[in-house]
């Protein structure tokens, strides 16, 4: 049987923005077109989040118009059908847009991106200051990139929820919370999760943040190395951390991680810890 050795250094994309920007490259190597860009519209306003300018500058990152007086908003009234343009200055759709009158002369194609819900997030177009025809594989690269870039949209989406969730920060009572962490925490979730911790306690001016492991499904060294520096960072503004739930494996993994434990409060769980800090649990006569 052949063997097939897999590339250590396959890109791994964190996010929606890293993704399509390299779509753009990747589409650049085989269309010659001077400006690829993806836009996102609130039916209001345009917004180029990403581009590719070859030679001429025609476009810029971040550079915002009125949604009505654009290319963008005629490819999103075309459905989901890819819309193309060779002569913007001959179509009946695009003549008579300021746009047109600014460029002077050139062509565009651009195609809407859909969520998995069917709201429109935004377009990816070419733009240049030439009249080009567009040729089926043109077309074809378009469709492709759309349905991928609309696929990486749903993912990042569902990353973005599942990171809010492996983490909610909850209020206990005045100057006291809890940060439950939920499932299989990776080296980004980790930094989330440090960025959640500093903010939300500085915010709610907490006493004590009490962090509960129990949820953690699955961790390696460099995460729990993460983790538990948020000790160190909390005690920097003033708040006294409490970890709870803290299983054999990750407690084994910290101490491999040369974690000091010793100027580290750790209670069996949620109970224990508000105990630890002069609360307590009663049950209401009744219930």
């Amino acid at each position: 049987m052949e063997n097939f050795e897999f590339n250590k250094n396959l890109k791994v994309y964190k996010n929606f923005d890293e993704a399509a920007s390299n779509i753009l490259k990747i589409m650049a190597k085989f269309i010659d077109v001077n400006t690829l860009f993806i836009a996102k519209n609130d039916k209001n306003t345009n917004e180029i989040v990403k581009v590719l300018n070859k030679e001429d500058v025609l476009l810029e990152e971040g550079e915002t118009t009125p949604f009505n007086d654009t290319f963008c908003k005629l490819s999103v009234d075309h459905g989901q059908k890819i819309l193309v343009i060779s002569d913007i200055t001959q179509s009946d759709l695009t003549k008579s847009l300021e746009v047109t009158k600014n460029l002077g002369t050139g062509c565009f194609i651009g195609i809407p991106i859909y969520s998995g819900d069917g709201e429109n997030y935004g377009t990816l177009c070419g733009l240049d200051t030439k009249n080009i025809q567009f040729n089926h594989s043109h077309i074809d690269l378009f469709e492709t990139m759309a349905s991928l870039l609309s696929y990486v949209l749903d993912l990042d989406n569902a990353n973005k929820q599942i990171q809010q969730l492996s983490a909610p920060f909850v209020p206990l009572t005045k100057g006291v919370a809890i940060l439950p962490i939920i499932g299989l925490i990776r080296e980004e979730t980790a930094e989330n999760i440090i960025l959640l911790a500093l903010s939300k306690s500085q915010q709610l001016s907490l006493e004590y943040l009490i962090i509960d492991l129990s949820g953690i499904s699955k961790i390696n060294n460099l995460v729990s190395s993460y983790l538990l520096k948020i000790v160190d960072l909390l005690g920097l503004i003033g708040v006294k951390p409490i970890l709870t739930g803290m299983s054999p494996e990750i407690a084994l993994k910290a101490m491999k991680s040369n974690i000091d434990f010793q100027n580290i409060a750790i209670e069996a769980n949620l109970e224990r810890a508000l105990k630890n800090i002069g609360f307590s649990l009663e049950k209401i006569a009744g219930n």
